[in-house]
């Protein structure tokens, strides 16, 4: 098995991915990972993922992978639940046979059960979770697994289109008819979670393929929701249309701090670029399994 190119961001500066490959992959994705602390919060429990692995053959089966997840809990435990959850996706779903939305499904099961019992054997981090929204992009399709309310979209042209529904009080609301989404948005119990991965020993997964290709030029968006409490679709998609990726992302954290910020913020941003020479850049940080296998102890 090769080395596997990673990124985190869970600090309060922009990072972005780099790679130094040679070989003509298909497609390449493009990413920058940003999260901010906000104006009020003293740690950051957001993690922000874009995950490469070097080897082309195991990348062109099993794609790219990017992951926010947005923990909760007290002293400092909503930072280890999202860390858990990205390491445990990252690394399990690279070991796994099969169809993506089950393997998905899968490593987003093992994740909450890891956490899940981790909370419950420690006090100290008694109550922890943590939302998470992944996507993967093999070729031109994206895949998505889903659990809480950070959020995935599409920005193809002049159109977003948001990927996941949030699992929330708000969105249930919306979904029998009872508000429309413009109410939900300044609803007082619009961050009121459903659903959330490691709070308990089952937990709902959103798993499917987006209806829309990835193509040249393209982005993807992943958020917590600590950007759209501040941005809405249509200002992040505008952002994102009048920018390179890493100044939009930068402006978008810098606007969801200027109208508030009592959240941490976390934005990871892809883009499709199928010129390679553009992306012929250093990798950041590499780690090495031991073995690539396929025998992780998920559940069934």
């Amino acid at each position: 098995m090769g080395w596997i190119s990673n990124l985190f961001g869970n600090k309060n500066k922009p990072v972005e991915e780099e790679h130094s490959s040679n070989s003509l992959v298909p497609g390449n994705i493009k990413a920058v990972v940003v999260s901010d602390l906000g104006n009020i919060r003293t740690n950051n429990e957001d993690m922000g993922l874009f995950f490469k692995v070097a080897d082309e053959g195991l990348l062109r089966e099993k794609g790219y992978m990017l992951i926010v997840a947005d923990g909760m809990g007290g002293h400092q435990a909503g930072e280890v639940a999202s860390r858990m959850a990205t390491d445990i996706i990252s690394h399990e779903y690279f070991k796994q046979n099969g169809a993506v939305e089950k393997n998905l499904a899968k490593v987003l099961a093992l994740a909450n059960k890891t956490i899940f019992e981790k909370a419950s054997s420690s006090d100290t981090h008694k109550g922890m979770g943590t939302t998470c929204t992944v996507l993967v992009v093999i070729d031109k399709a994206v895949y998505y697994a889903h659990v809480g309310d950070s959020r995935a979209y599409i920005q193809k042209d002049n159109s977003i289109t948001q990927i996941t529904s949030d699992h929330t009080y708000v969105q249930e609301l919306v979904n029998s008819g009872d508000i429309t989404a413009e109410e939900a948005a300044t609803h007082p119990k619009r961050n009121i979670l459903t659903n959330a991965m490691g709070t308990k020993p089952d937990m709902r997964i959103d798993t499917g393929k987006c209806e829309y290709l990835l193509e040249e030029n393209d982005r993807l968006l992943l958020c917590s929701d600590g950007l759209y409490d501040y941005l809405n679709s249509n200002e992040i998609k505008e952002i994102l249309i009048a920018n390179d990726i890493k100044k939009a992302a930068d402006i978008m954290i810098q606007q969801a701090k200027a109208r508030g910020g009592h959240d941490n913020i976390t934005v990871v941003i892809a883009e499709r670029k199928n010129d390679t020479a553009e992306n012929e850049l250093k990798s950041t940080r590499e780690v090495q399994l031991p073995k690539i296998t396929r025998d992780a102890e998920l559940p069934t």
